[in-house]
Order: C-alpha cells, then sequence, then structure tokens
C-alpha cells in the first residue's frame, strides 16, 4: 500500500524555538490549527499571552511580557512598571510563614495603557494567574484592573490595587487591611 500526504503536521511540546514547552500549549495550537483547516478560522495561536507557573514552595505565576522583554521591545521611556511587596493573610497567621513577602508587578505600556505582563508571586500563583490570562487575550488596560473591585482579603486583590509604579521611587511595600 502507498500513501500519498500533500501536507502532514505534527505538534510537540517543543517545535520552535520561544515556545514553551507546554502540553495544554501543543494542545491548543493542534484546536487552532484544525480551526484554521476545517472551520474556516483564521486565527493563529498566541505564543505570548500564555499563563505559567513554577510550583515551588512559594509559586511564581506569569502572563504576557517579562519586565525585560517588555523594556527590549517597546523601550525604557514607553513601559510604567507597577509593583508591591505584600504579606498574604494566610501567611500572616502562620510565624513559620509571616516572615516571608509575596510580589506582584504589572507591566504597563505607557502610549496605550495596555497592560504587556502580570506577574505573581505567592500562594495559589497558578490560580491567581488564570483569570488575568483571559483578560489579557482580551486586550485589558491597566485602567480595566484599576476600576475592578478586589475580593476581599484575597492576594489576587493585590494586582488590582497597585499604585507604586518602579520609575517614582516609592516604597512598594504594601499596609496592612
Amino acid at each position: 500500500i502507498h500513501y500519498s500526504v500533500l501536507t502532514s503536521y505534527s505538534f510537540f511540546d517543543k517545535f520552535a524555538q520561544g515556545i514553551p514547552e507546554l502540553t495544554p500549549v501543543a494542545i491548543q495550537a493542534g484546536i487552532n490549527l484544525s480551526r484554521r483547516l476545517f472551520g474556516g478560522s483564521t486565527e493563529s495561536m498566541d505564543y505570548k499571552n500564555i499563563c505559567t507557573t513554577v510550583f515551588t514552595p512559594i509559586e511564581y505565576g506569569t502572563v504576557g511580557y517579562s519586565e525585560d522583554e517588555a523594556l527590549e521591545v517597546f523601550g525604557k521611556d514607553n513601559v510604567e512598571i507597577y509593583h508591591k511587596f505584600f504579606t498574604p493573610l494566610e501567611w500572616s497567621l502562620s510565624e513559620s510563614r509571616s516572615h516571608h513577602q509575596a510580589f506582584t508587578k504589572v507591566i504597563v505600556d505607557k502610549s496605550n495603557n495596555k497592560v504587556l505582563g502580570i506577574h505573581f508571586l505567592g500562594p495559589n500563583a497558578g490560580e491567581v494567574m488564570q483569570g488575568y490570562g483571559t483578560a489579557m487575550k482580551k486586550c485589558i488596560t491597566f485602567k480595566d484592573l484599576a476600576d475592578t473591585v478586589g475580593i476581599h482579603p484575597t492576594s489576587a486583590e493585590e494586582i488590582v490595587t497597585l499604585t507604586v509604579t518602579k520609575s517614582s521611587g516609592a516604597d512598594a511595600s504594601a499596609g496592612g487591611c
């Protein structure tokens, strides 16, 4: 038996430089390809706004550009960094954790107020970032974040209450409730 294949596609966790090596990324790329081949879609895979989390004792989650990438792509004068150190409520109740701080950072394009990246170091970072990943895909602005009423007292609330910028030089440590 002889098979003739005009076009073939394959998916791997890593098939190009800079593509996150994550199974869900390969699955979504396959879904998008299928939609293009058989559903009339023209949408390609968005490899920039993928939520990722490092599941260490203090979790780290991110979506979008890193600070270094944003500065390189958009230029130092076009990027604003909002950031905050804080103590999550559940950590403040534990002697072994109360001396640790969590951290969050939002990277913004000054020209249009678009959020370029969100970073979170703290409890449940994967859970926190998943919702922000959807917001990033919908081109959230910093004003959208600032206008969002946070759920109190949660760590995710810290992202929507950011006011201190790196360029201001002000103390990024959060106060209490």
